[in-house]
C-alpha cells in the first residue's frame, strides 16, 4: 500500500470508529433525559468490549478458506501478532464496522436494559454472528461465492454493510426488543426525545464518518487513485442518496402528521445512509437518488408498525436499519449497473441479493433471540420497573447525565 493510499486508510479507520459516538449522541438524544448516560453507555461498552474481541480472535474468524466454511480459526493468529503494518491497518478498519454494527443494536432496548447483561449480549452476538457474518459476507464465506454456486456471472454486492451491518443489526434489533418485552409506558406520544439538538448533531456525525464507511474501502485494500477507482461514484452517491432520504421522509411525515420535523429529518439522513451502504459503488447518481426518496418515504411509514405489530423498538432501529438494510440490498438486484434487472441484467442479481439478505436476516435474529432469551431467563436482562419509569442511569450507572446544580447568589 502506497502512501496516500496508507493515508486515507488511517483517516477511514478514524472516521467510521467517531460513528460509534455519533450513534452515541444519536440515541443519546432521543431517549429521556434520566437514561441518556444508560444509552450512551452501551455505545462505548461496545467499543471497548468489541475492540478487544476483534483484536484477539474476531479478525482471524472474519475470513475463511473454503466457501462453507462458518467462520475462520479463532486461533489461527491470536492478536494480530504475525501481521504486517498494512494489514494491521486493514485489521483496525474491519473493527470499526465490528463495533458500530453492534452499538446500533443497543436502540432497540433504550430504558430498560442491564449494562452487564448488553455487555454479555455484545460479546457473544459479535462472536457467533457478526465475525461469521463478515466472513460470509466479504471473507470468501458463502454469500460471496453465492453467485458463483449458481452458476451466474454475478455475485452478491454488499460493498460497505446492507447485510452484514444493517440488516444483520436490525434483525438482532428485532429480536431483543421482543425478548425484553415492551417499556412500562409504550404509547404513542409518550415517549418523546429529551434533547434535539444532540439527535441532530449524532446525525450529522454519522453522515461525516460515512464516507470513511463507504469510501474508505477504496483506500483500506490499496484501490483509492488507481484506475478502476470509483471512489468519486461512493461519494457522490453518499450524499445524494442521503439528502434524498431526508426529503422523502420529510414529505411523508408532512402528509402523515401536517409537520417535517428536525427528528424526521435526522431519521431520514440515517435511513439514506443505510441504504446507500451495500449500493454506493452499484449505482449511477440518478438512481442513488431515488433510492434515497424511496428509502425515507418507506422508512418514515415502518417506523409506524411497533405501534401496529406491538414490538417495542425504542429507537427504530428495525423501521430504519432492518428496513433500510433491506430496500438497499435489494434495490441492487433491479438498478445495479450492468447487472440489476432493469438496467441490461437479467434476474440473476436480484436472486442472490434476496437470499444473502433473507439468510444474515434469518441468522441474526433466531441466533440474537437465544442469546437475549437466555440471558434475560439467568441473570435478567431488563431492569426492574420502578428503575425503569424513575430513569436507570442512577440505579445501573450512578450517575445523572444533567446535573444542576444551585450556587449561592
Amino acid at each position: 500500500m502506497d502512501s496516500g493510499n496508507l493515508a486515507w486508510a488511517v483517516a477511514a479507520t478514524a472516521l467510521v470508529l467517531f460513528m460509534t459516538p455519533g450513534v452515541a449522541f444519536f440515541y443519546g438524544g432521543l431517549v429521556k433525559a434520566k437514561s441518556v448516560v444508560s444509552m450512551m453507555m452501551m455505545s462505548f461498552g461496545a467499543l471497548g468490549l468489541i475492540s478487544v474481541l476483534w483484536i484477539l480472535y474476531g479478525f482471524n474468524m472474519s475470513a475463511v478458506d473454503s466457501t462453507w466454511a462458518f467462520a475462520g480459526n479463532p486461533f489461527a493468529d491470536l492478536g494480530l501478532a504475525s501481521l504486517d503494518d498494512n494489514a494491521l491497518v486493514g485489521a483496525a478498519y474491519g473493527a470499526t464496522f465490528a463495533i458500530i454494527t453492534v452499538a446500533l443494536i443497543s436502540g432497540a432496548i433504550a430504558d430498560r436494559a442491564k449494562f452487564g447483561a448488553w455487555m454479555i449480549f455484545a460479546g457473544i452476538w459479535a462472536t457467533v454472528v457478526y465475525f461469521p457474518v463478515a466472513a460470509w459476507v466479504w471473507g470468501g464465506g458463502w454469500i460471496m461465492g453465492l453467485g458463483e454456486t449458481f452458476g451466474f456471472d454475478v455475485s452478491v454486492i454488499d460493498y460497505a454493510g446492507g447485510t452484514a451491518v444493517h440488516i444483520n443489526a436490525g434483525a438482532a434489533a428485532l429480536a431483543l426488543s421482543l425478548v425484553l418485552g415492551r417499556r412500562v409506558l409504550f404509547q404513542k406520544g409518550v415517549h418523546k426525545p429529551h434533547n434535539v439538538p444532540l439527535v441532530m448533531l449524532g446525525a450529522a456525525i454519522l453522515w461525516f464518518g460515512w464516507f470513511g464507511f463507504n469510501a474508505g474501502a477504496e483506500g483500506t485494500f490499496g484501490l483509492l487513485g488507481t484506475e478502476d477507482s470509483s471512489v468519486g461514484l461512493i461519494i457522490v452517491n453518499t450524499i445524494g442518496a442521503t439528502a434524498a432520504a431526508i426529503i422523502g421522509w420529510l414529505i411523508v411525515e408532512k402528509l402523515k402528521d401536517g409537520k417535517a420535523t428536525s427528528v424526521g429529518a435526522a431519521s431520514g439522513a440515517v435511513a439514506g445512509l443505510v441504504a446507500i451502504t451495500p449500493a454506493c459503488a452499484n449505482l449511477t447518481p440518478g438512481w442513488a437518488l431515488l433510492l434515497g426518496i424511496v428509502t425515507g418515504a418507506v422508512c418514515a411509514l415502518a417506523i409506524e408498525l411497533k405501534w401496529k405489530w406491538g414490538f417495542d423498538d425504542s429507537l427504530d432501529v428495525v423501521g430504519i436499519h432492518l428496513v433500510g438494510g433491506l430496500i438497499g440490498t435489494i434495490y441492487l438486484g433491479f438498478f445495479a449497473t450492468e447487472t440489476g434487472l432493469f438496467v441490461g441484467g437479467n434476474a440473476d442479481q436480484l436472486v442472490v441479493q434476496v437470499i444473502a439478505a433473507l439468510g444474515v436476516l434469518i441468522y441474526s435474529f433466531v441466533v440474537a433471540f437465544i442469546i437475549g432469551f437466555a440471558i434475560e431467563k439467568t441473570i435478567g436482562f431488563r431492569v426492574k420497573n420502578e428503575d425503569e419509569i424513575a430513569g436507570i442511569d442512577t440505579t445501573v450507572h450512578g450517575e445523572e447525565g444533567y446535573a444542576l446544580v444551585e450556587t449561592n447568589p
